[in-house]
């Protein structure tokens, strides 16, 4: 095929995996025989400024390693762009990869998409030559703080202040900082007053729903595989909507569980409800998507259908059909 692909890393994903990730994606690329422009950014700003910088050339296809966080910093980017995009998952998570049916290495040992170290990530690059386009949508999140698009999950309340909390501890560090913040946020666990409006304009319904925490999805899973929308698809054009209501200490550990195998949307204190557009607001209001803080306050929330051309595996029927392959894989 004509034209060069640029391929835009963040050598610091995964906690350094990154950089192994972005040498096996253009070893296979150069095997391909495909012409590559290399560019390589370690902050979301610098990530966002490359991928102008690299769509301004055109290239014939994106491909991005990194996390979720990193693919999501460059949709202002890419959006609108008409550049389809190979993601190499090189994060923590990688629940866009997981709802794609993408290759990735999972950070726990033994387990993930792809077989060994730098092979998921060459298959994943390979997608450039061998994939299939599919139109995804995007997230669009309007607050105080500006306006900011997501990929995966938008978190509202207990969850968006563990991990607030989590950015705000120093000590101790890796994977037992989450924990602590999480002890330290379910010391401090209170009802949240939310008040959410689906729709817009007349039609629009206002509904006044205390609880521990809203989840707004365009995909299934976040935080490497939490089902919190076990029913969201990315290309159908709607979020799905989780709200667990006010839950004591106790009540909220023993729903973990379900959370961890998508089967909380059973439960009476669970709601579920799928919209185009919402509006939540609550006293405290912080939003999470895609990892990172986006917003603050009263939040509106919007899908834009069909935004983001993605590469993804030719024998990926469908998206929920590789959410039921990663749900059976995850058992």
């Amino acid at each position: 095929m004509p034209g060069h692909v640029a391929v835009l890393a963040n050598p610091s994903s995964g906690r350094g995996r990154g950089a192994d990730a972005a040498d096996a994606a253009l070893e296979r690329l150069a095997s391909l025989g495909v012409e590559v422009r290399r560019y390589a950014g370690d902050s979301a700003a610098e990530s966002l400024r490359l991928a102008r910088e690299a769509i301004a050339e055109g290239p014939r296809a994106l491909v991005v390693v990194g996390g979720d966080g990193t693919l999501s910093s460059v949709l202002d980017a890419v959006v609108g762009s008409g550049v389809p995009i190979a993601l190499v998952p090189a994060g923590t998570g990688n629940d866009l990869a997981r709802a794609l049916g993408l290759p990735f290495e999972a950070a726990a040992a033994g387990s993930g998409h792809g077989g060994g170290r730098g092979e998921a990530a060459a298959e994943a690059a390979a997608l450039v030559v061998d994939g299939r386009p599919l139109a995804i949508d995007v997230g669009e999140i309007e607050s105080a703080s500006g306006t900011a698009r997501f990929l995966t999950v938008a978190a509202l309340g207990f969850d968006a202040h563990v991990s607030e909390r989590t950015n705000r501890l120093r000590w101790p560090r890796g994977r037992m900082r989450y924990y602590l913040a999480l002890l330290v946020e379910l010391a401090r666990l209170r009802p949240m007053a939310f008040e959410l409006r689906i729709g817009d304009g007349a039609s629009a319904s206002a509904r006044t729903m205390p609880g521990t925490l809203v989840a707004i999805g365009n995909t299934r899973s976040y935080g490497g595989g939490m089902p919190m929308c076990p029913g969201a698809d990315p290309s159908d054009g709607l979020f799905d909507v989780t709200h667990v209501g006010p839950l004591g200490r106790a009540k909220l550990v023993r729903l973990f569980p379900l959370l961890l195998q998508g089967r909380h949307l059973a439960r009476d204190e669970v709601t579920s409800l799928r919209a185009a557009e919402l509006e939540v607001e609550a006293p405290g209001l912080l939003v999470y998507a895609d990892g990172e803080r986006v917003g603050e306050g009263r939040a509106r929330f919007r899908v834009v259908p069909g935004a983001l051309t993605m590469l993804v595996p030719r024998d990926a029927a469908s998206v929920r059909d590789a959410a039921a392959v990663d749900e059976g894989a995850g058992s």
